[in-house]
């Protein structure tokens, strides 16, 4: 049978329908394949968290200073003479009193010697006026001149032994001395250095503090203190001495501090790092990798139950590895320290791991 023109058509139509169902079907399987998930469908993110705690926590500051002995001097003759003698050996331990250089006392002693001659001198004179004058052989006038006389005879015997005493270098207090900078028969003036004397018990530490912490300190405050010289160790000691002025230039304040040193590990001129710390108390802290700066605004992603929550806080003092949580947060609470690149409000977590605060 022949087909006709008008069966062709309608043919063609079911085709194109047929044709046309199949291509909306292809659509809409692509389209729901590409369609994301549902938020319940969405996988939990893995996240190490920590917990909120108070603990005893202040102010930490760190300054440089420099070590200065308890008592320093420059030993120096007073006279001008010649050595004869030297008592100490370099970087000896003495005591005060101790005699550390003699001069040539020579001429000294025969200036005393003199003296003291006139002196008695002098002094017999006196005692035969005063019977003289008992007798009123000699006036009022004679004996006060006679007496005058010794007076001064009694004055240039106290100036010889002084001279004499000169002589000899004695050590001011107890101490260590230093390089020996003469030797015997040396000819010393008046401000020659002969050796240091420095009184090392105790040190003097003196360091500057920025005129913002000033309501920190106090005297008796503790310090801590480190030098590169002696790694792994630490010195205690405390705030001695508070400046009267902040130095308007660096708008910072000079403080010293003392340490014990009976073990003689430090030494005079020696460069510190300081550490003290304010007035302790209980304070709110979480690790600070919790911490999630956006926008000058700060964040922690705290959770509840399964998700993750953000939640704006105020912090305060810092410490290494923690930091203060004045506002936003409450003791307890669990927060995401690890995985917080990955977080929005509201995502699911699965905590896999927690550390300790």
């Amino acid at each position: 049978m022949q087909e006709t023109p008008s069966r062709r058509a309608r043919a063609w139509v079911w085709v194109g329908a047929a044709a046309a169902l199949l291509a909306l079907g292809a659509c809409s399987r692509q389209d729901a394949e590409s369609a994301p998930a549902a938020p319940a469908q969405q996988a939990a993110v893995a996240v190490v968290t920590a917990v909120a705690v108070v603990e005893p926590m202040g102010i930490e500051i760190e300054a440089i200073g420099t070590a200065y002995a308890n008592e320093s001097v420059e030993i120096t003759s007073k006279a001008s003479n010649v050595i004869v003698s030297i008592g100490f050996e370099e970087g000896s331990l003495v005591r005060r009193g101790d005699v550390l250089v003699e001069l040539d006392s020579a001429e000294a002693k025969a200036s005393l010697a003199e003296a003291q001659a006139a002196l008695a001198e002098s002094a017999s004179t006196y005692e035969r006026s005063r019977e003289l004058h008992r007798s009123q052989v000699i006036s009022n006038a004679q004996l006060e001149q006679i007496e005058a006389q010794l007076n001064a005879n009694r004055a240039r015997v106290a100036a010889a032994e002084a001279r004499l005493a000169d002589t000899v270098v004695r050590a001011p207090f107890d101490g260590r001395t230093g390089f020996r900078r003469v030797s015997v028969g040396s000819f010393v003036s008046p401000g020659t250095v002969i050796t240091t004397l420095d009184d090392t018990s105790r040190i003097k530490l003196d360091f500057t503090i920025s005129e913002t912490y000033l309501y920190l300190l106090r005297l008796g405050l503790p310090i801590t203190a480190t030098a590169s010289g002696l790694p792994g160790r630490s010195f205690e000691g405390e705030i001695t001495r508070i400046d009267s002025r902040v130095d308007p230039v660096t708008r910072s304040i000079a403080v010293r501090a003392e340490l014990p040193n009976e073990e003689g590990l430090l030494r005079p001129g020696m460069f510190m790092t300081v550490t003290l710390q304010g007035d302790v108390r209980p304070t709110l802290v979480v690790p600070e990798e919790a911490i999630v700066p956006e926008q000058g605004r700060v964040y922690v992603f705290a959770v509840h139950g399964e998700r993750a929550v953000r939640r704006e806080v105020q912090v305060g003092k810092r410490q290494p590895g923690k930091v203060e949580i004045v506002e936003g947060l409450a003791e307890g609470e669990v927060v995401v320290v690890e995985g917080t690149q990955n977080l929005r409000d509201g995502t699911r977590v699965q905590e896999v791991g927690r550390r300790p605060t």
